[in-house]
């Protein structure tokens, strides 16, 4: 599939007036966004030369912003962002100075500079010498800044959401066709990347999670050579545009015991309470409450809270598809209010009487919320 930039120019115009009016509010000179999602979010850069120091320079004033690369993403960033300066640094040189002479153009002595400070992609080697040689600046810490202005989308953007879920669906179905007894779960991922990139997905920014219910509490291992036995999990996100739509389910190879019948009920009654639950106007904190109340039932004090019930979800490279290491979550007391245009990865799973996990990605409307992957949500079992 050939990637095309995620909007036209007019959007991304739109998030850089956005993130310069927050900067005239807090009289800053130029932002700096290191994340790749920042990145792509502000000028629809996609590529995967972010492994090395990649910066985008926003300017206060109308001036074009700069990004700085490893000199070798030269024809990239001409193809990609031909109305961006580019200032590149070759390899064995000290990408800071690259960038500390680039900010000394665009913020004179005085000024204040704007830091996406808590990105996993910006090396404390090269964040901790940029004051040294850019003194008498002050700096800003702009974390958070991008990821609030992401969280709610644009038409366009749920667009592709709906267009990443459809992929979701259709790479779990090609997983459910392939369990069966006896069958490592390397097959079952080679069945899952094909479906997803014959169905026009892009590669996820997180590889599909799949193992066995032996070790469902092992959230983020690798799939291998194991063979499957009893039952799987199978956690699995569609990529569109670097947009994702997540979505889990937890598979039994022949007849599930009782135990696991109940969970599954119980599961399912926590993913139809949240849901029911995100709308405009509420906290995540009160999403989670409904959660809670659906999978605790009359055992509130017995069954142990887990961390979240869901997550926001939108732009994503590897290796992960919320985002960034930190993500808005909905969890237990959060005062954060749920907004239309965001989509989350509402996730209910139970420990009890059995492990089981259902979730789906939820779209927030004006009045409600919708589930945008469409799975069955019934008792699956396999082989």
């Amino acid at each position: 599939m050939t990637v095309q930039p995620i909007a036209v120019e007019t959007e991304h115009d739109a998030r850089i007036a956005a993130l310069r009016t927050w900067l005239a509010g807090h009289r800053a000179d130029v932002f700096v966004a290191v994340s790749p999602e920042s990145v792509y979010y502000l000028t629809g850069l996609d590529h995967l030369g972010y492994f090395a120091f990649t910066a985008l320079l926003v300017p206060a004033g109308p001036g074009a912003p700069v990004v700085v690369t490893r000199a070798m993403e030269r024809p990239t960033v001409s193809v990609q962002l031909p109305g961006l300066r580019h200032v590149a640094f070759a390899d064995g040189t000290d990408p800071a100075v690259a960038m500390a002479t680039a900010l000394a153009e665009l913020v004179p002595p005085g000024g204040v500079i704007a830091v996406e400070d808590d990105a996993m992609f910006f090396p404390p080697s090269i964040r901790t010498r940029l004051p040294a040689a850019l003194a008498g600046r002050g700096w800003l810490d702009g974390s958070g800044v991008l990821s609030t202005l992401r969280a709610t989308k644009t038409p366009s953007e749920i667009a592709f959401i709906r267009r990443a879920a459809a992929v979701s669906d259709t790479a779990m179905g090609a997983a459910l066709a392939t369990v069966a007894p006896g069958v490592p779960e390397r097959v079952v991922a080679a069945a899952v990347h094909h479906a997803m990139f014959t169905a026009g997905g892009q590669q996820p920014g997180f590889s599909p999670l799949i193992r066995p219910l032996s070790m469902l509490d092992q959230e983020h291992v690798s799939w291998g050579d194991r063979v499957l036995d009893g039952g799987l999990f199978v956690e699995l996100s569609g990529c569109v545009h670097r947009y994702h739509a997540p979505l889990s389910r937890t598979v039994y190879l022949g007849e599930p015991p009782p135990s696991a019948v109940e969970a599954h009920a119980v599961a399912n009654a926590g993913l139809t309470a949240a849901l029911d639950a995100l709308r405009p106007g509420v906290t995540a904190g009160e999403v989670y409450a409904a959660w809670r109340r659906a999978v605790a039932g009359s055992r509130v004090a017995s069954w142990p809270s887990r961390h979240h019930c869901g997550y926001l979800v939108g732009i994503g490279f590897p290796p992960s598809w919320v985002g960034g290491g930190e993500v808005l979550g909905i969890r237990p007391d959060s005062d954060v209010e749920i907004v239309a245009g965001m989509t989350f990865h509402l996730m209910s799973w139970v420990t009890e009487p059995a492990g089981h996990v259902i979730s789906d990605t939820a779209l927030v409307t004006a009045t409600g919320a919708e589930l945008l992957t469409t799975t069955t949500r019934e008792l699956i079992r396999c082989g």
